[in-house]
């Protein structure tokens, strides 16, 4: 099985924002995915405001979810804040409609 951002995005669905209930790749969260030589996963992502009391958490279950993936040697994670996490432009239908944005 190759490594696709595809794949790497499905295995991050299940991951919520317990504040939100809704997941990371749902809510838009996940800014990038970078697959290098086929077995390291860098992901660039961001939480929904700096001061997330679950950030840490969040951040740890993406890293573990992408390690977890058969052929992943090393993954890593990158939070970053620009640009600003905004809900309307970047969460998938189905999270608009549960957070009422439309």
């Amino acid at each position: 099985m190759s490594l696709t951002r595809e794949l790497i995005l499905e295995k991050l669905k299940p991951i919520e924002d317990p504040e939100i209930a809704l997941g990371v790749v749902d809510l838009g969260l996940i800014y990038d995915v970078e697959i290098v030589d086929d077995k390291e996963v860098n992901i660039t992502m961001t939480l929904t405001t700096p001061a997330c009391p679950y950030g840490p958490m969040l951040v740890e279950q993406v890293e573990n979810a992408a390690k977890a993936i058969e052929g992943v040697e090393k993954a890593s994670v990158a939070v970053v804040w620009d640009p600003p996490w905004n809900p309307a432009e970047m969460a998938s239908d189905m999270a608009k409609d549960v957070l009422g944005i439309w």
